[in-house]
């Protein structure tokens, strides 16, 4: 059996979801493929942030006596596998180049054109989709424990914040206190961003966002993807031993449309940042109303449906390798000093992996090669923020429509 579409989205995470649905509102009739149901990869495991304030990128650490301790592989924020480091070598290479201050000044500028957006374009999906009800418009806090983290983010942070008009409150210890009254007193500073929003399921708000895109006219194709041919005219994709036919293919598969586009010519610079998360139970009655990022330590607690999810900082390792438990157990005890975890309520923690390109932008925009074929991955850390605006964004080029946002940036046609 073919299946024929204008247009195959692969990918059913919130970046592919969302940029099939803003697709099939253009009047494309749209095929959205994935191995799982929608949801349930990297997009149901991410700390579920709408960040307004997400201005600076992921930097490399400035001289010997910051970078010592991650060559020692001994911090909360930072893991490696030693094995697969030598891999990651040039990538590291290139992400200490971005994190030049010119080219954090100009990260800053694109990233708050979309940043703009994020929120709006989530709840003008969420709202028809029927899941407004599971964010909340609570802001959140960046903990900082110590002087100098805190001045590390006046620095870096907060004059960008300004330029950008991005509302912030910096509170002291009692402040905060008052509106996390359970957290413990073991920081200095926090700052509140109050126009961040938070889900209480990003997996739940993705499946959503499907179901919405099924109700529709969109079909959902669970198959494994295992080959794009380009063809005289248009694309077949293998999926699952049965062939599909579409006038144009966009790629959204994060962290695997690596290996999808290389047969086709693409050898691109993404690298897995692996992440775990678990959820617990807060001890007693504590109780937390919204996501906490302990900004020195990288890890963050947020209120879930299924408990207080605590997610880690970065593991460097192949995004196949073999689990390991560091992180977690880093995280959790550093996390334990600021909010009071109870019981975990998994036996084994989740682990996936972020799509990252080393300036820290996503690739949104038609391959350089192929007509009809279109790149929508590598949001990083910032996945299931940008993943609406991102789709909005791929929807405004391949209809040629006046774009969301200047698309130079994020072109694919930058790695050529």
């Amino acid at each position: 059996m073919t299946e024929r579409a204008d247009i195959a989205v692969l990918g059913a995470g919130i970046v592919g979801v969302s940029t099939a649905l803003h697709l099939l509102q253009r009047g494309r009739t749209v095929l959205l493929i994935d191995r799982r149901e929608p949801g349930e990869e990297t997009s149901y495991g991410n700390a579920g942030v709408v960040a307004r304030d997400a201005l600076v990128p992921v930097l490399f650490p400035q001289g010997v006596q910051a970078l010592w301790p991650f060559a020692l592989n001994r911090t909360v924020a930072a893991h490696y596998h030693l094995r697969d480091l030598l891999g990651f070598a040039p990538w590291l290479a290139a992400l200490r180049r971005n994190s030049a201050p010119a080219v954090v000044e100009r990260y800053a500028t694109i990233a708050d054109r979309l940043a703009r957006e994020v929120v709006r374009a989530h709840h003008a999906l969420a709202g028809p989709a029927g899941a407004e009800h599971l964010f909340r418009q609570t802001g959140w806090l960046r903990i900082f424990r110590t002087p100098e983290g805190f001045a590390g983010a006046e620095k870096r942070l907060l004059a960008k914040a300004r330029a950008a008009g991005v509302a912030f409150e910096v509170l002291d210890t009692a402040a905060t206190l008052a509106i996390e009254p359970h957290l413990e007193p073991a920081f200095h500073r926090a700052i509140l961003f109050p126009e961040t929003e938070s889900v209480a399921s990003p997996g739940r708000v993705t499946q959503a966002y499907a179901e919405h895109f099924i109700a529709n006219g969109g079909r959902f194709l669970k198959r494994e993807i295992a080959e794009i041919r380009p063809l005289a005219k248009g694309f077949e994709i293998g999926v699952g031993g049965e062939t599909v036919h579409a006038d144009q293919v966009v790629v959204c598969l994060g962290i695997w449309s690596k290996a999808a586009l290389k047969p086709l010519g693409y050898d691109l610079p993404l690298a897995p940042k692996r992440g775990y998360h678990r959820h617990y139970a807060p001890a007693g009655e504590a109780s937390l109303s919204r996501p906490v990022v302990d900004i020195e330590n990288g890890c963050l607690v947020t209120p879930m449906l299924d408990g207080i999810r605590l997610t880690t900082g970065v593991e460097f390792a192949r995004h196949d390798s073999r689990p390991t438990p560091v992180q977690i157990a880093r995280s959790e005890a550093a996390m334990r000093e600021l909010f009071p975890l109870g019981a975990p309520v998994e036996a084994t923690p989740w682990m996936g992996s972020r799509p990252c390109f080393p300036d820290s932008l996503a690739a949104i925009g038609p391959a350089p090669n192929h007509q009809g074929l279109w790149f929508n991955f590598g949001h990083g850390h910032e996945g299931f923020s940008q993943g609406p605006a991102a789709g909005h964004l791929l929807a405004d080029l391949v209809t040629w429509s006046r774009p969301l946002v200047d698309p130079e940036p994020y072109s694919p046609a930058r790695f050529s």
